[in-house]
């Protein structure tokens, strides 16, 4: 039988910033990958840049969704293996027992070998929400099988990353994966997200996401509780 990872994106494009590497890799290696979405990311302009119209947060949701299937599709995830939760965006934690039963839902229908979660401290509160969802429902149902979790959020910040790392790594609960052979596939996936590397309206000043290259290195990193 054929082994399963499922990535776990609290945004549309958490799993391709934090883990589109591996994801090719795994597929490489023969691995399916399965991606679920948690929330429809509609107000990244409106929280971000101010913006709420040219696009509207419900046109945005399209856009963002539509940008993720075309990414992915890229990294070898064919749009049959994605879920949708669409739960609204920035509001995941208000809906976490409903997010929680549909998660144990999906874990149990598929089985996974490995499962990937935003990282528990990572500082936007969808992630945090994440991390706590999947954790919970794996523990109702008794899963034992890695779990491993990717930052993004927490990049941002100056200290708090670095410490982590060090302490982690001398508790041994670091992983990082060799993903130079799959790294621009993961560029190419990244670049669909044009409504965050680019200018899409006339209202912007500047893209979302400037500079794309911290996302561009050789070894993705994945934090594992032990």
């Amino acid at each position: 039988m054929k082994k399963r990872a499922i990535v776990f994106a609290p945004h549309p494009d958490d799993e391709t910033w934090g883990c589109g590497g591996t994801i090719a890799k795994k597929i490489s290696e023969g691995y399916e990958v399965l991606i679920v979405v948690m929330t429809d990311g509609r107000y990244a302009f409106e929280k971000v840049l101010g913006i709420n119209s040219n696009p509207t947060p419900e046109e945005l949701k399209e856009i963002r969704k539509e940008e993720v299937k075309r990414a992915v599709k890229i990294l070898g995830v064919p749009e049959e293996n994605m879920v949708f939760l669409d739960f609204i965006d920035g509001e995941l934690e208000k809906h976490e027992k409903e997010a929680e039963e549909k998660v144990a839902e999906i874990l149990d229908k598929n089985n996974p070998s490995e499962i990937y979660i935003p990282y528990k401290k990572d500082c936007h509160p969808d992630h945090r929400a994440t991390y706590r969802i999947v954790k919970n429902a794996v523990k109702k149902l008794g899963i034992s099988v890695p779990i491993y979790q990717y930052s993004i959020a927490q990049r941002f910040a100056r200290i708090g990353p670095f410490i982590d790392f060090l302490l982690n790594f001398f508790k041994h609960n670091i992983v990082q994966v060799d993903i130079s052979k799959f790294l621009s596939l993961k560029e190419n996936a990244i670049k669909e997200f044009k409504s965050e590397v680019s200018i899409i309206s006339s209202n912007q000043q500047s893209p979302l996401v400037g500079d794309i290259s911290r996302l561009l290195k050789n070894k993705e990193t994945f934090y594992v509780e032990k």
